[in-house]
Formats: C-alpha cells, structure tokens, sequence
C-alpha cells in the first residue's frame, strides 16, 4: 500500500514511491494514479515508469518529483534550448510536439464535458511552426552589482532568479540573433542598473527593441543605442515609468502587420498575439465559422485594435467593437481608416460594467465574437443571452473561464457545435480554444 506524506505528520523525510505516468497534463506533468488520487510529477511522460518524491499533497491529488527515471519513453525527445532545464519560459521541450498537441487537445475536451456535461469532440489541432514562432517577448533584466553584468533573459520556474540567455529557439530567427548583441549593447550603457525590461517584437515592416527605463538616458547612451539600431536595421523605442513612449528615431516606422488581407497599424506597447501564424489561422476559422454575409451585424466583443473586426466588417454590412483600453480603441479606429473601412464603429467601454446602459447595448446583432483575457467574459454573458445571437464564436486563452461561461450559453439554449485547440504557444503550458455556439439546432 502506497503511503504518502502529510504535511501534519513530524517527519524529516517525504515518502517515495514508485510509480508509472499513463498521461500528461496542459502543463507537460505526468499523472500517475495511486488509490485514485492523482499524482503530477513534472519532467514524467506517459508509460515512463520512476522514483518520485511527494512535494506537496492535496485531498484529491498530489504533486512530486522525479528522483530517478527507469525508462524513456518514444515521445521523448532532446529539448533544442541549451536552457531549457533552467529557465522557466517553457515547460514541454522534452515532449514530442504531437503528444503536446494531442495532451491539451484532451484536457480542453475533458474539462469542457467535466463541467458543462457536452462532450464535444474537440476538432484537429490548429498548429504551424514548433520552433521560431514567437514574434514578441519579454526578456527581464537584473543587475549584478558585484560583477557589474546586466542580465538579460527569462526568470527560473516559481523564482525571482533570471537565467542570463544568449538565445532562444522559440522566438523568431531575426529576434533570436539580436539576444546576444542586444546584451553587449545594454551593458554598455551607464543607465544599465537602471533598465527595466526589454521587448523585441518583430513586424511585417520592421524588428523593434522596447527598452523600459527607470531614469533618462543620456547623450552618450543614446548615441551607443542609435549606432546598435542602425548596424542592426531596427529600431529602437523607449518607455518611461511616466507613460511616454517614443521611437529613439523620429523616423522609425510605424510598426504594422497583416491578417486577412488587412493592414493593421500598432505601438510597441500594444497587445498583439504572438504567433503571426495561428493568428491567421485562427482569425479565418471565426470567419469561417461566422459564415458571414453582407446582411450580418456582427458585435466583436474586447476587441481590441481591430484584430478580428475589420476582416468581418470586410464582408458583413456593420460591424461594432468593444474594448476596455482606451489607447487600443484609438488604434482600431486608425486601422479601419488606415484599410478604408467605414462599416464599423468602436467603443471604449467597460465591459464589467453596467452593459446595459452602454451606447453599443441598444443595437442589435445576430452574431457576436468575443475575445477576453483569462478572466473570461462573465459580465457580458447576462447581455448575450437577451440579444440571443443565432452564432457566438468564443476565442479564449483560459479553458476553465471558457468553460465557466459555455455553461451560461447551453443552460439558455445554445448547443456547442465546434471546439479547437489552437497551438498558439508551443511547449508552454498556455492553451488557447475557441468554440463555435448556435442557437438554432440544424446550427
């Protein structure tokens, strides 16, 4: 009988077991089962059978970690990152890029049947490229005082400690190259303790630096960035604490992308999604699913700078968006004059609040998309329900908000027709769906 620690017994030593995973959770963890309790083991892949230590126990599961592994299994592969053990930015690279899809595939499909009882078949994946996809990142920077090093990278899993990286196979190949200049350059600078991050960000028009600042740089840094910027051919942007943002040159392009043929105008501090990729493939399978035509009003819902709402108002007869961010609205409304879109209209409204008496709430739709952040859409679900829209597409980033809010839409009379996984995030444990809902049962 397998006998496991607990946190209320005195004890200087925690319980192994021996155990054998037979799946793998969002988060690349193998679960193992022991007298029906789950157990994750982080780094265990399904049918890898090992020595694991309880870390920490729960009523209805228990988390471990591997002490000594007997077996590989097939789906086992080398990570391609040289830091992939230390730095927290990915948790899969060990895992075969099939098992991870197929993984998250089941989790969303599981979680949806478990709290909303529909087991809907979750449709082929929508993927693209495994490595070399990311077009935007973060990278921390922490000085070392005693060596009088800037470092520049990701922080280690559930730690304030940052991994110094000169590479990662995860962004694009033209962000990839700068990593290791880029922290030559910073170091240089006499601000460098007083830098706060840096984002790199590749457009269709340009590559970007975003240097975060604490204090103002002066003319000798400033002459050391625009010589980096020009042997690089990018462009570097700077962000105070005090909001102002401004290219180091006034003559840096505005940065942009495309999606559906259209042209979308935004500033380095914007919200843009990360895989240029699925993004495309995600925003034709909402249209698809939309099935739109020129008599359709249509509410895209956090709509952020017009991502999914000008490939719609391109062939329905008016589209409105709703987004909560002000500086995102304004750049929604210069996208849909940048592509000659007047079909639409944007508003800057907060969708936790008071819906009802908002200037949008008074029209009428007969199909909406939405797209929020991890919190879901809760406050938007009672309004939904009264314009009863005969399609909702629902784009999320968070299974379990989705399925909180799935419920609302099939307790009213809706019938989930389609569920994907998209692979926006690649061996991460992020796990982007969306979901189609009619309310008519031929859908």
């Amino acid at each position: 009988m397998a006998q496991f620690y607990s946190p209320n017994r005195r004890t200087t030593q925690r319980r192994q077991i021996t155990v054998i995973a037979d799946s793998l959770d969002a988060a690349g963890q193998g679960v193992a089962r022991i007298e029906g309790k789950a157990i994750f083991v982080a780094g265990l892949l399904p049918g890898e059978e090992a020595q694991i230590e309880l870390t920490e126990e729960k009523r209805h599961f228990a988390k471990a970690k591997v002490i000594k592994r007997f077996n590989d299994s097939p789906q086992r592969v080398k990570p391609r990152c040289r830091y992939f053990n230390q730095c927290g930015g990915c948790q899969q690279q060990h895992v075969d890029i099939a098992l991870q899809r197929a993984s998250k595939a089941q989790v969303l499909q599981h979680l949806m049947a478990r709290e909303t009882g529909v087991n809907q078949t979750a449709a082929p994946v929508i993927s693209g490229e495994a490595y070399g996809y990311r077009r935007r990142a973060r990278l921390g920077l922490q000085y070392q005082s005693k060596t009088k090093h800037l470092a520049m990278g990701f922080r280690q899993t559930q730690s304030n400690t940052l991994v110094d990286i000169k590479s990662c196979p995860v962004l694009h190949p033209d962000l990839d190259t700068l990593i290791k200049p880029l922290s030559a350059c910073l170091n240089q600078l006499s601000i460098a303790p007083k830098l706060g991050h840096v984002e790199l960000i590749k457009a269709d028009n340009s590559i970007i630096v975003l240097i975060r600042y604490l204090t103002p740089f002066n003319n000798s840094d400033r002459k050391k960035l625009l010589d980096f910027e020009q042997h690089h051919q990018l462009a570097v942007w700077l962000a105070g604490n005090e909001g102002v943002l401004q290219p180091l040159n006034a003559l840096a392009p505005i940065p942009e992308y495309q999606v559906a043929g259209e042209r979308l105008q935004f500033n380095p501090l914007n919200f843009i999604q990360v895989n240029a990729e699925i993004n495309q493939h995600m925003v034709a399978q909402a249209l698809a699913w939309l099935d739109i035509n020129s008599d359709d009003r249509i509410l895209d819902l956090f709509c952020g700078m017009g991502n999914f709402t000008l490939p719609m108002a391109r062939v329905a007869k008016y589209v409105v968006g709703v987004e909560g961010v002000e500086n995102l609205v304004e750049q929604a409304r210069n996208n849909a004059e940048l592509n000659s879109i007047s079909n639409v209209a944007f508003y800057n409204e907060n969708l936790e609040e008071q819906i009802h008496t908002q200037p949008w709430a008074v029209e009428g739709f007969n199909k909406v998309l939405l797209d929020p952040a991890r919190a879901g859409a809760a406050g938007v679900m009672e309004h939904l329900i009264k314009l009863m829209p005969e399609k909702i597409v629902y784009v999320s980033c968070n299974p379990t908000t989705l399925a909180r809010d799935s419920k609302v839409l099939l307790e009213s009379g809706y019938q989930l027709r389609h569920l994907r996984m998209l692979d926006m995030f690649p061996h991460t444990s992020h796990l982007e769906s969306m979901a189609l809902f009619t309310c008519s049962p031929e859908g």
